[in-house]
């Protein structure tokens, strides 16, 4: 990588930019297409010139959900940027799911100021965050301190920052399989805030100070920093996610850490938490005024009950219970031939490439995802047992193949 003139022009806008607001929003957003102090904007759009014009996607969909939609050859590579004060949305299957790219030669690049449970059980890692308290623009704004990295042909090692960066570093990692490539002075010792991890033929970066990679510290002479970090991501696709998402195919919550509690972000904000306030104080008065009935209440007069619907659920309840799965995958794919053969009139007794040709053509589906969905079809019914997420997949890939017609 290397400096562009796009870097500087994009540098001159933001300044402007930011300049001309009545004031400036100091909070941490790390979002790609904000241009406030703590946004990552200069970053997103400098990617293409920073990775030397590789083809950088950003993602619309989660990581999980892309992986199984899409179809690469068997040698594609590719690296995967998550740039964000947490990745909650990459779920234990999501993460499982890309691993197995790493394993082939990809690439994983994480710059995170939280690393969810899920990610430090796969990564073998712990963290320290003596900073955890401070989380108010005012508190964060004293907090000064210096990176270094360790590689000997980079130019520049050492990088200031004047405020936001926390006392956040790797306090554990597996040696045997990791490295250290960047540090950060902490109380007199310098603690790793940057790592590889070595993954089969691919490598997994892991990045603890997001921070320096914003627009402000880009603006304030520390993209060198960016660069050298960033130089270590090999040629290929970028997959750029900005973490908008949950999985729609796979919500695996169990093993991933509950997301941050709507009360617990507005309390991080004070104008927010005055408007909890006056909403808990008006919410209060309206009761007291309210106590009373003004009237006498209207009976409500239940709908006749659909006993068909009833039924029909109790049988499946019965196949939930018994987890009898493969009766009902196989049921599932009954009811969707069924569907085929009175929709489009085509003869479903031979699942073959003429078969979904025509099957696409008429049902206005892509050819790939309709080969996807009966060579699921036919992976399931050789299978002697499924499981509740084979079914969940079916269940989800035939709903949104029958809505396209």
């Amino acid at each position: 990588m290397k400096p562009t003139e796009h870097m500087y022009i994009a540098f001159a806008c933001l300044v402007f930019i930011t300049g001309c607001r009545n004031k400036t929003d100091w909070y941490e957003n790390f979002k790609e297409k904000s241009k406030s102090p703590f946004g990552t904007y200069i970053l997103f759009n400098e990617s293409k010139e920073l990775f030397d014009n590789q083809e950088v996607n950003l993602l619309k969909e989660n990581i999980y959900d892309h992986l199984l939609n899409s179809y690469f050859d068997d040698d594609y590579r590719f690296n995967y940027i998550c740039v964000k004060d947490n990745a909650n949305k990459i779920t234990y299957r999501g993460i499982e799911e890309l691993l197995l790219y790493v394993e082939d030669g990809s690439t994983i690049f994480l710059s995170l100021n939280n690393f969810s449970t899920v990610l430090k059980s796969t990564f073998e890692i712990e963290t320290q965050n003596t900073d955890l308290l401070s989380f108010r623009p005012s508190h964060l704004k004293l907090l000064k301190g210096t990176l270094t990295l360790h590689n000997s042909s980079f130019f520049e090692k050492e990088f200031t920052y004047d405020r936001n960066l926390r006392k956040h570093y790797f306090s554990k990692f597996n040696q045997n399989n990791t490295i250290v490539l960047g540090t950060q002075e902490i109380q007199g010792k310098n603690q790793p805030v940057f790592i590889k991890v070595y993954y089969g033929k691919g490598a997994v970066y892991l990045h603890s100070q997001p921070i320096a990679l914003t627009n402000y510290n880009l603006l304030n002479d520390n993209y060198k920093y960016a660069e050298n970090i960033l130089s270590y991501v090999p040629d290929g696709d970028i997959l750029w996610d900005p973490q908008i998402r949950r999985s729609r195919i796979n919500s695996d919550d169990e093993k991933t850490e509950n997301s941050e509690s709507v009360f617990s972000f507005f309390w991080k904000h004070e104008p927010l938490q005055w408007f909890l306030y006056l909403g808990f104080f008006g919410l209060i008065i309206f009761i007291l005024f309210n106590v009373r009935r003004k009237q006498r209440p209207i009976p409500i007069l239940a709908l006749p009950k659909n006993s068909t619907l009833e039924f029909t659920h109790t049988i499946s309840n019965l196949y939930l219970l018994n987890e009898d799965h493969k009766n009902l995958v196989q049921k599932k794919i009954q009811f969707f031939l069924e569907k085929i053969r009175s929709r489009y009139h085509l003869d479903t007794r031979n699942l073959n490439n003429e078969f979904c040709q025509k099957l696409a053509s008429k049902s206005g589906n892509e050819l790939q995802n309709t080969k996807y969905l009966i060579n699921t079809i036919l992976a399931l019914n050789k299978k002697l047992n499924c499981t509740a997420e084979d079914l969940m997949s079916l269940h989800k890939m035939i709903d949104n193949f029958l809505k396209k017609h």
